[in-house]
């Protein structure tokens, strides 16, 4: 594979994985999730360790001052994320925060994958955000395909 064909598939990803990143979009702009913000934070702290659970209840005591306005703040990352991965356009950035993003989701709503126990199946699917975030980041994948060299011409 040329370095020009790896440059051009990591491009291809950047994109197909901001495609994914909106469906998910199109979720958090729905009105259950704004107007249940608070509760899939505490389905992340149910049969958590102590030190997990006081984590998430951490973030549900900071979400808990205005739960709409966090909802809203997490809809409006999301979505600049999604278009910016689509676009390229400041997509090296927006991979930086989607990184962010999904920890705080796969910490917090996701309980870090938890609860582990006999008949655990899954350590959530945040984790491996991160990981595509990495791999676009190491692959450059905001050299090709990218909206935002247009602009500049």
């Amino acid at each position: 594979m040329t370095e020009n064909s790896k440059s051009k598939g990591f491009g291809i990803l950047r994109i197909v994985f901001g495609f994914v990143w909106f469906i998910d979009v199109y979720f958090k702009w729905s009105p259950d999730f704004i107007s249940n913000f608070v509760g899939y934070l505490e389905t992340g702290a149910q049969n958590q360790s102590p030190i997990i659970a006081g984590w998430i209840n951490f973030w549900i005591n900071v979400v808990n001052v205005d739960p709409h306005f966090f909802a809203i703040v997490v809809a409006v990352a999301e979505t600049a994320i999604a278009l910016s991965l689509i676009s390229g356009v400041l997509s090296r950035y927006a991979m930086y925060g989607g990184i962010a993003m999904a920890f705080v989701i796969w910490s917090t709503a996701e309980g870090f994958g938890g609860p582990y126990a006999a008949g655990s199946t899954d350590i959530g699917v945040a984790i491996i955000y991160i990981l595509v975030f990495v791999a676009l980041l190491l692959g450059e994948s905001w050299e090709t395909y990218n909206a935002g060299h247009l602009l500049h011409k």
